[in-house]
C-alpha cells in the first residue's frame, strides 16, 4: 500500500498534478473487480473522501500552507489526504468460524464464553453488549468468563480485525437458540422481568444453555488460479494530516489529523474511535520513528548481523510528544453494513494505513524546502522518515557539497 502511494505522489510530480487529483481519477468504486476476482459491493470512499475533504477544509488548507512556506526559510509545512481499503476475513478459510457458549442462570444474570482472547480491544464488551441486545437486559447482568479451551474449542487466532464479527455472531446464536426455547414460555404468561422468565423456564425444566457457532458466508479463495473472494466486505477510511519540519534538524511535528473511518452502525463508538486512535499512533511511528539499525558495512560500529535498536533507548515509539497537535477522529454516518453482526464493521487493523498520511505530509514539506533550490523533480523518501533522513533531503547550501538532489541514505535491513 505504501508502495502504491508512493507510485501516486510519483504520477503526480510527473504530471505537475496535485496527488489528490490523481487519487480521485484511480479510485475503485461500486461494481469495480479487483485484481483476484472480486467484486467491490457498498463501496463508501467517495462519501468518505468527500466528507473529509470539507471537515479538513482542504482547499484552504493547501492555501494556507503554501502561504507559510513562502514566508518560511527554514520551516516548512505540508499537507497530505490518504485513503485506504482493508478487507476483512482470515485469507485462510478454515480459520473463519468461531464458536460462543452462554448460559443463563435463575437470577437473570448471562455469562458469555467465546473463543477470542481480550486483550484490551474492546471485544469483550462488545460480545456482551450483543447478549445484552439480544437479551433485553442490562449490560450490567452480561459476564465474561475468560477464554478457555475447555469451554469453546478450536479457536481461531484473535487477528485479523474480525474478532467481533465472528465471536459476537457466534454469541448471537446462541442466544438466538435460548430466546427460542423461552419464548413458548413468555408467550403463557406476563412477566415483569427477565429473571423471572428465567426462573420459570427453569421450573418448566428448559435448557438454558446454549452453544452458538458461526462460520463466514460466501467466501472462499484458489491460490492455484489466484482468483476468488477472500473477503466478506471492506472497512474504508481516509485520513488528511498536516506537518510542519525543521529544515536545519529534520525534526518535526504534526500539527493536524483529520480521520474519518466507515465502521457501518458502530456496536461500541467509543471503543472504535479508541482503536483508530491508537492504530494511527501505531502506525505514525512506522512511518516516522521507529529505524531498524543492524550491524552491516554501513554500521560497522555494531557487531555483523546484531539489532542495534533492541530495547527503548535505542528503538522509538511514537509518545505524547508525537500526538497530533490536533487530532480529530469521525464515524461516516447513514451507511450500516449488511454483511457483519449488528450491522457493524470491523476495526483494529484497518485504521494503520492512515498514518501514511503523516510520511507523505512531511514529504510535501520536503518538496518546499527542495523548491527554494530549484529542485522540483522527484525524489526518493524512505520509510521510517526519520530526522535525518528529513534533512538530508532538504537540500541547501550546507547539504550541497555533501550530497547531490538524489542521495538515498542506506537502509539497515
Amino acid at each position: 500500500m505504501l508502495i502504491t502511494e508512493n507510485w501516486i505522489q510519483r504520477i503526480a510530480i510527473e504530471l505537475k498534478k496535485s496527488p489528490v487529483e490523481i487519487r480521485e481519477v484511480n479510485f475503485q468504486g461500486e461494481g469495480s473487480v479487483l485484481h483476484y476476482g472480486q467484486e467491490v459491493q457498498h463501496c463508501t470512499l467517495a462519501p468518505l473522501w468527500n466528507e473529509l475533504k470539507v471537515s479538513s477544509d482542504y482547499i484552504n488548507a493547501r492555501k494556507d500552507v503554501d502561504e507559510f512556506n513562502r514566508c518560511n526559510r527554514w520551516k516548512k509545512r505540508g499537507i497530505a489526504m490518504i485513503p485506504t481499503k482493508f478487507g476483512i476475513s482470515f485469507t485462510t478459510k478454515l480459520m473463519n468460524q468461531a464458536g460462543a457458549l452462554v448460559n443463563i442462570y435463575t437470577d437473570g444474570t448471562v455469562l458469555v464464553t467465546h473463543g477470542g482472547v481480550e486483550m484490551g480491544q474492546g471485544l469483550h464488551t462488545k460480545v456482551a453488549q450483543v447478549a445484552a441486545s439480544a437479551f433485553k437486559i442490562p449490560l450490567s447482568s452480561v459476564f465474561i468468563s475468560e477464554t478457555s479451551t475447555d469451554k469453546v474449542p478450536n479457536a481461531s487466532p484473535t487477528a485479523a480485525s474480525a474478532s467481533s464479527d465472528m465471536y459476537g455472531a457466534a454469541v448471537l446464536d446462541a442466544c438466538e437458540q435460548l430466546m427460542a426455547r423461552m419464548d413458548p414460555i413468555a408467550s403463557k404468561h406476563n412477566f415483569t422481568s427477565f429473571a423471572e422468565l428465567v426462573r420459570e423456564c427453569y421450573v418448566q425444566r428448559i435448557d438454558l444453555s446454549a452453544h452458538g457457532f458461526f462460520i463466514t458466508p460466501e467466501i472462499g479463495f484458489d491460490w492455484a488460479s489466484g482468483k476468488g473472494i477472500p473477503f466478506r466486505y471492506f472497512t474504508y477510511g481516509a485520513a488528511f494530516a498536516e506537518v510542519e519540519i525543521d529544515t536545519l534538524t529534520g525534526d518535526f511535528h504534526t500539527r493536524t489529523s483529520n480521520l474519518i473511518m466507515d465502521l457501518g452502525h458502530s456496536i461500541n463508538p467509543a471503543i472504535d474511535v479508541g482503536q483508530i486512535e491508537g492504530a494511527f499512533i501505531q502506525g505514525l511511528g512506522w512511518v516516522a520513528l521507529e529505524e531498524l539499525k543492524w550491524g552491516d558495512s554501513a554500521h560497522k560500529w555494531i557487531p555483523p548481523g546484531c539489532l542495534y535498536t533492541c530495547g527503548p533507548g535505542t528503538y522509538k515509539i511514537p509518545s505524547m510528544n508525537d500526538v497530533p497537535f490536533k487530532f480529530s477522529v469521525s464515524l461516516l454516518k447513514g451507511h450500516p453494513n449488511v454483511k457483519a453482526i449488528h450491522s457493524s464493521k470491523a476495526v483494529g487493523e484497518p485504521p494503520f494505513f492512515l498514518a501514511s498520511s503523516v510520511f507523505f505530509a512531511i514529504k510535501d514539506g520536503i518538496m518546499a524546502a527542495r523548491a527554494e533550490t530549484g529542485h522540483d523533480e522527484w525524489f526518493p523518501l524512505d520509510s521510517p522518515a526519520t530526522p535525518e533522513r528529513i534533512r538530508m533531503a532538504c537540500l541547501d547550501e550546507f547539504t550541497e557539497h555533501l550530497i547531490t538532489s538524489t542521495f538515498r541514505p542506506k537502509l539497515s535491513v
